[in-house]
């Protein structure tokens, strides 16, 4: 008899290495000589994520226009459709950055609801360590509304287990507090010490996901109006663009500039940053840039080496300031960035919005 796809869900915050953690758990299982399915997630189409993970030859698929509790038949079908010729043996799922209630919202339904059976891993939530500081430790919540601070919390109280993530960037003692505060703060919920990028830890996050047993169980109350709100403090931005040139591009170069334009232009207007990415594509080519918060500078995750004249780009941003402004300074920067290198820059497709209310398609406490 086959054995059910194992699920595996990696939630935490925007910014936070999920995607960085996929892409190396579906390189892991792939070298293992397994069949990897990836559905990634956000509220409008054109996700940086789910390019990058195709460009790394992943069979992903995308629900978008919402959550994955919101949508929950958009989740399974995406699911269907990606074992269509060959079923998974194991499925990655990225929620939202800003979802919590996944346990109820999703997990759950899956086990209880869902025709088709799943094998349900651990749950895992991914901490970026800037974030633990601010809302965690002494910092208090500068950076973080106490609405966004709230969503951050569900999300590490239903986990199973947590990632600190970005280790390469602490010191010793800096990861010893943040363990600390985790461990004081969620006595019951075991922390794993991750760098993504390097590699560091990714054993023990692979023992902790192949634990067999009965996971996705810490339902919790949620605060529907507080969630809902704190969502809705952000305005999300998703847009592609073209890059015309008579002159040879650096890709990777003008990724680096034009998110450094936008960095300082948000912090400039006080604006804090949740995660921004870009995506240029040329000729087969991929790179990518991303900054994950204003203390931070944008790096570059995945670069290209490539010049040329024609570059297709997708924008990602997921910033505290309004739907309205947000869209100007995306428009004006990338227009300014093109004109410094004497390009031409045109916007094929726009959206900008506050998520709207969270409605999950089935909640299931029990």
């Amino acid at each position: 008899m086959t054995s059910a796809p194992r699920f595996i869900m990696i939630g935490g915050f925007l910014g936070a290495g999920k995607t960085t953690t996929i892409a190396r758990l579906a390189s892991h299982f792939r070298a293992e000589g397994k069949n990897v399915a990836i559905v990634t997630n956000d509220q409008a189409a054109d996700l940086v994520d789910t390019l990058m993970l195709r460009s790394q030859g992943f069979n992903v698929g995308e629900v978008a226009g919402s959550c994955f509790c919101c949508n929950f038949n958009a989740l399974t079908g995406t699911v269907e459709a990606l074992s269509a010729d060959q079923r998974p043996d194991i499925v990655l799922a990225e929620p939202v950055g800003s979802c919590t209630d996944l346990v109820a919202t999703v997990i759950r339904p899956l086990e209880q609801i869902y025709d088709q059976p799943f094998d349900i891993a651990p749950y895992v939530v991914i901490i970026k360590p800037s974030h633990g500081s601010k809302i965690l430790g002494s910092e208090g919540q500068r950076g973080f509304s106490p609405k966004a601070e709230y969503i951050f919390r569900k999300q590490i109280e239903e986990a199973d287990f947590v990632i600190l993530n970005r280790i390469d960037e602490l010191t010793e003692g800096e990861v010893n507090e943040l363990t600390r505060l985790l461990t004081e703060q969620y006595a019951n919920i075991p922390v794993i010490r991750l760098s993504a990028k390097s590699g560091v830890g990714f054993e023990a996050l692979c023992e902790f996901l192949d634990q067999q047993g009965i996971f996705g169980q810490r339902v919790m109350d949620v605060d529907y109006d507080i969630y809902a709100e704190g969502e809705a403090e952000l305005g999300w931005l998703n847009c592609q663009a073209k890059l015309s040139s008579s002159e040879p591009v650096d890709l990777d170069l003008f990724l680096l500039q034009l998110l450094g334009r936008l960095h300082k232009e948000l912090v400039s207007a006080d604006a804090e940053v949740a995660h921004l990415k870009v995506i240029g594509m040329a000729e087969g080519v991929y790179a990518v840039s991303n900054l994950v918060s204003n203390s931070d500078r944008p790096v570059l995750s995945l670069p290209s080496s490539w010049k040329g004249h024609e570059v297709e780009l997708v924008i990602n941003a997921r910033v505290a300031l309004s739907p309205e402004e947000l869209e100007t300074l995306v428009r004006s920067c990338l227009a300014d960035e093109a004109n410094n290198i004497k390009a031409e820059s045109e916007i094929l497709t726009l959206q900008c919005f506050r998520p709207g209310r969270p409605v999950p398609t089935h909640r299931l406490e029990s």
